[in-house]
């Protein structure tokens, strides 16, 4: 990337979970940028709040964290889901995660940890691939064709010797679970831990996300947790499609501007 936003996002894109602090030679390195660009971008991003100084390092800026929480979509589900998410917690004493699809990886908008749930692997704003975890798959399954034959295409990464390798094998299972709506994960992203998820729409045959319930593997017992599961992916499609706008992309107004609020008109992409 040659323009000065390109620079920029690389800059940005240099930091994950595991490098949260780095220095201007790290900056470099990891985004590819030269060093005297670096330098100069950085000050730049510190001043917008978007960058910060640690010392002689950087981190990323909390301006990114105020921008990232007026996203329409992320809020949005968020609000409709957290209920549910606190309810399922309180029934099943393990982790919840809601998710989305981002391209071919499933990112976690939102997760609840109990006294005794899992802390680790997993993250708000984290991304696992779709192929090996149980919302992942089940928002692979009810995606479409082209979006399986890209995950394809781009290949599999095993995370653990459990993780689903074969494309017949992953086809065979969301075939199940489109059916059965549900997904079961066996320590595919950690040894000792397996997970569950339901798919959640935001209107008919509309996918929004998915929900999970994550433990360890001796502990979590499928069947007790599914109809909590269930009855808390049902609370959060319900929520979201009351809020559904009610018009569609080209009309003057709504049918119903009671319903309808700027927030849901651009979760829905109408264009309002």
């Amino acid at each position: 990337m040659s323009s000065v936003l390109g620079k920029a996002r690389l800059i940005l894109d240099a930091f994950d979970s595991r490098c949260s602090d780095l220095s201007l030679t790290e900056l470099a390195r990891r985004s590819g940028v030269a060093k005297a660009s670096v330098h100069r971008l950085a000050g730049e991003l510190v001043e917008w709040g978007l960058l910060e100084r640690a010392g002689t390092k950087y981190r990323l800026g909390l301006r990114l964290f105020e921008l990232g929480q007026l996203v329409p979509r992320q809020r949005i589900l968020r609000d409709a889901a957290l209920p549910y998410m606190e309810d399922l917690l309180l029934a099943t004493q393990e982790t919840v995660h809601f998710a989305v699809r981002d391209g071919i990886d499933v990112l976690y908008i939102e997760k609840i940890i109990g006294h005794r749930g899992l802390n680790q692997q997993s993250r708000v704003a984290g991304r696992l691939p779709l192929y090996c975890t149980a919302t992942g798959k089940i928002i692979l399954a009810f995606s479409p064709q082209s979006v399986f034959e890209e995950v394809v295409e781009q290949g599999f990464t095993a995370l653990t010797s459990r993780t689903t390798m074969s494309v017949g094998v992953l086809r065979t299972q969301l075939e199940r679970m489109r059916k059965e709506q549900l997904a079961v994960e066996v320590e595919e992203t950690r040894l000792g831990y397996m997970s569950v998820a339901v798919p959640v729409f935001s209107g008919p045959r509309v996918l929004a996300g998915a929900l999970s319930v994550t433990a360890p593997t001796a502990r979590l017992n499928v069947s007790r947790i599914t109809g909590a599961l269930r009855t808390a992916g049902v609370g959060i499609t319900r929520t979201l499609q009351a809020m559904r706008c009610t018009h569609t992309p080209g009309e003057v107004s709504p049918r119903d501007s009671s319903s309808c609020s700027a927030a849901m008109c651009s979760f829905n992409g109408c264009g309002r």
